[in-house]
């Protein structure tokens, strides 16, 4: 319980951040509010069910442990596996998009 409520804190938090901040982000690079906000939508959606789906899958595959400090641990590891996926998922998304605003300005 401790992991599902932490990592899903975790996930729900960015993500709403993530979306807030990526407002500007993408009107910056395209120039229309109306695309801009489609897509940050869809964004926020692929990120949602990616990251609470591969919560859901972790889940699935939790070793029985035996103690508390084996829940400590165990929690520790894969709330930062987490946090990796979600910083890796985010700068991706950035050079994406950056990549396809200097493609759309070479044109």
């Amino acid at each position: 319980m401790i992991f599902l409520a932490v990592s899903s804190y975790i996930t729900v938090d960015v993500g709403r951040r993530c979306f807030q901040a990526g407002k500007s982000y993408l009107e910056y690079l395209i120039h229309d509010q109306d695309m801009c906000l489609t897509i940050n939508r869809i964004l926020l959606g692929c990120y949602y069910l990616l990251n609470l789906g591969y919560i859901a899958v972790n889940l699935a595959f939790w070793d029985r442990v035996n103690s508390i400090e084996e829940v400590v641990a165990v929690s520790a590891v894969r709330i930062g596996y987490i946090a990796l996926i979600l910083c890796v998922l985010h700068y991706m998304n950035i050079v994406t998009l950056y990549m396809l605003r200097n493609k759309l300005t070479l044109k």
